[in-house]
C-alpha cells in the first residue's frame, strides 16, 4: 500500500489532510507528541469523521497509525523514508521545530531510495512550504543539498475546511461539509483525492485567506465584545452580518485590483463564505475562533496585509481598521496571546501593539485609524 506521512495529528490532520489520503488508498502515519491520539491511532487503526449537517452522514478512515515523535524519532525517520507524501497541518509557528527531525529523515531516504518526496505544509500562513523548506535546507548540509533536485519536492498549498473543537476523548472528528485544498505545481504528481493543483497559488491563497480567515476571525472578535458564544449566533446579529460582509467587501477590493478578479463572483465567494460560517451544526465558539490574536494580527496575516494593501492602493480599510481594532479589545482571559497584548496595551497604549506586533509605525494613517476605531469600541 502506498504510504504517506503527515505531521499533526488535531482535527485538521485527522479531520481533512488524513482522510483525503485515505479515501485516495493511502496508508497514514500520524506524527505527533500527544500520547492519548497516538496510543489511540495504533489501537483502533481507524475513526469517523461526521459531516456537519443536517442529513447525518459519517465516513470511516481506515489505514491510519501513529508515531509520538518526542519517544520514537527513528520511527519517524522511517515513515518518511517510506512516504510518497511528507504534509503538515500543526500551526506555522511550530514548523521549526519539526524541520529538523524531518531534515534528518530526508538525509536518510536520499540514502536508500531514488523514490519521489512531495512535502507540502497545509497551514493558514502564505508560502508555508518555503519557510519549512528553509527550516530543513538549514539542517542539511551541502552534500545531502546537492541531492535533493529532482528527488525532493516542495510545494505550497492553500486549505480550507472548517472544524470545531471537538471532544478530546475520541479520534472521531466533526467537520464541515465544504472543503477545498489547493497545491501549487506544475508537475505530473500522485494524485490525491480532493486535491486541486494550479501553476498559481497566489489568487487562491490570498482570496482563501482574506476572505475565509478573515471573515472568520472578524465574526469572532465582534461576537466576542457583543458577548454572543458562537460564530452562528453571532451572524444572527444582523448588524455585525453587515459589518463582515462590509469588512470582506474590503478585503475584495484589494484582491480584484491585484489579482483581476470577477467582481461578481467575488461577491459571490463572500456570500457563500458567511452562509458557511452560518451553519449552527458546527456549534464554533467565538474564543476558539479568536484565539491567538498575536499571530492573526501578524504583518502577513488576515488583517494586517490587506489593509496595507489597501492603502497602497488607495483604496477604503475603515471595516478593516474596525476589525483589528476588535482584536486588539479580545481580552479573552483563557488565552495567553490576548492576555498579553493587553499588558502590552496597558503598559504602552494599542499603538506600541500595532508596531511591534503588526510592523505599523504608530504614526501612519492606518494606526490612526485603527486607534479610533478601538477608542470608539471602548466607549
Amino acid at each position: 500500500m502506498k504510504q504517506t506521512v503527515h505531521f499533526g495529528a488535531g482535527n485538521i490532520g485527522r479531520g481533512f489532510i488524513g482522510a483525503l489520503f485515505s479515501a485516495s488508498g493511502y496508508h497514514v502515519t500520524f506524527v505527533d507528541v500527544a500520547d492519548q491520539i497516538i496510543d489511540k491511532l495504533n489501537e483502533e487503526q481507524k475513526y469517523n469523521v461526521k459531516l456537519a449537517q443536517a442529513q447525518e452522514e459519517t465516513i470511516t478512515i481506515e489505514n491510519v497509525s501513529g508515531v509520538n515523535n518526542m519517544k520514537d524519532e527513528g520511527g519517524v525517520i522511517e515513515v518518511i523514508q517510506k512516504a510518497t507524501y511528507l504534509t503538515t497541518a500543526i500551526g506555522p509557528n511550530i514548523l521549526p521545530r519539526i524541520a529538523p527531525l524531518i531534515a534528518r529523515g530526508i538525509a536518510e531516504r536520499l540514502q536508500a531510495t531514488d523514490e519521489k518526496l512531495y512535502v507540502i505544509a497545509c497551514e493558514n500562513q502564505i508560502g508555508a512550504t518555503d519557510i519549512l523548506k528553509k527550516h530543513i535546507l538549514d539542517n542539511l548540509d551541502e552534500e545531502t543539498k546537492n541531492k535533493l533536485e529532482g528527488k525532493i519536492y516542495f510545494f505550497n498549498s492553500a486549505v480550507d475546511r472548517i472544524v470545531p473543537i471537538q471532544d478530546s476523548s475520541s479520534l472521531d472528528v466533526l467537520v464541515e461539509p465544504y472543503y477545498e485544498w489547493v497545491v501549487e505545481t506544475s508537475e505530473t504528481i500522485p494524485p490525491v483525492t480532493g486535491m486541486t493543483l494550479v501553476e498559481n497559488l497566489a489568487p487562491f491563497i490570498e482570496r482563501k485567506l482574506f476572505t475565509v480567515n478573515t471573515g472568520h476571525a472578524v465574526i469572532a472578535y465582534l461576537g466576542y465584545l457583543a458577548g454572543k458564544p458562537t460564530i452562528d449566533q453571532t451572524l444572527a446579529d444582523k448588524q455585525i452580518e453587515d459589518q463582515v460582509r462590509e469588512t470582506l467587501k474590503e478585503t475584495g477590493a484589494y484582491l480584484i485590483k491585484e489579482y483581476g478578479l470577477d467582481e461578481e463572483e467575488h461577491l459571490a465567494y463572500i456570500n457563500k463564505n458567511i452562509e458557511r460560517f452560518k451553519n449552527s451544526f458546527l456549534n464554533d465558539g467565538v474564543t476558539r475562533v479568536g484565539r491567538a490574536p498575536i499571530r492573526k494580527l501578524g504583518p502577513d496575516d488576515r488583517f494586517i496585509r490587506p489593509t496595507t494593501q489597501a492603502q497602497k492602493a488607495g483604496l477604503s480599510y475603515t471595516y478593516l481598521a474596525k476589525a483589528i481594532a476588535a482584536a486588539l479589545a479580545f481580552d479573552h482571559p483563557e488565552d495567553e496571546e490576548a492576555m498579553k497584548i493587553q499588558h502590552m496595551i496597558q503598559e504602552n497604549g494599542p499603538a506600541s501593539v500595532l508596531k511591534e506586533v503588526s510592523g505599523l509605525e504608530e504614526g501612519s494613517e492606518i494606526t490612526q485609524e485603527v486607534i479610533r476605531q478601538y477608542e470608539s469600541l471602548k466607549a
